[in-house]
């Protein structure tokens, strides 16, 4: 059965983009030469990635096109795709699909391929993903910036959610890898 493990890179105040959509400058403050090598084994293990509308729309429109990284651009244009959307019905981009029933959608693909889902982004679909209990892990890249605004990656709630650490892992430019397995709400 696959795992599903959402992968984000938030800034130390935990912002995933700033005060504007696309804003994601923070990111070069963690990019080097170990996100990329842990970029190209998410690569070689991914088999399905999963998007929300918003994620997908800004994805679609940089990696097609992308010369700068080859052979990440490689797998973000060949690997399957699914986009959570209720306004969308097709997508441009190639391998994708659309669906508007996420959770039913994901709980199928799971048993139906053991390779590693990843939901890239999309703070929203992870934020209902969680709540939904299907997601296995959650990977933070943290960047080492402080935007002091942006838009949160963990949305606020009205109960806690514990985490069980599994990883923690300073990277080349000074950022962390952080993986946690979400504990499963009874």
């Amino acid at each position: 059965m696959a795992r599903i493990i959402a992968w984000d890179i938030i800034s130390l105040d935990g912002f995933f983009e700033g005060n504007e959509p696309w804003d994601l400058r923070h990111h070069e403050y963690i990019w080097g030469a170990d996100l990329r090598e842990l970029s190209l084994q998410i690569g070689q293990e991914v088999g399905l990635l999963v998007f929300g509308r918003k994620t997908y729309q800004g994805m679609a429109q940089h990696w097609p096109t992308d010369t700068i990284e080859p052979e990440i651009a490689r797998y973000m244009n060949e690997v399957p795709k699914l986009v959570a959307s209720h306004t969308m019905t097709t997508a441009s981009w190639q391998h994708t699909e659309v669906t508007d029933d996420i959770e039913l959608e994901l709980r199928h693909r799971r048993i139906s391929d053991d390779r590693s889902i990843y939901v890239f982004g999309s703070a929203a679909l992870v934020d209902s993903l969680l709540s939904a209990g299907l997601i296995d892990e959650l990977m933070i890249g943290v960047a080492p910036v402080v935007l002091g605004s942006g838009n949160p990656f963990f949305k606020t709630h009205s109960t806690r959610r514990e985490l069980t650490l599994l990883e923690t892992r300073t990277i080349d430019t000074g950022g962390v890898i952080l993986r946690y397995a979400p504990e499963v709400q009874s």
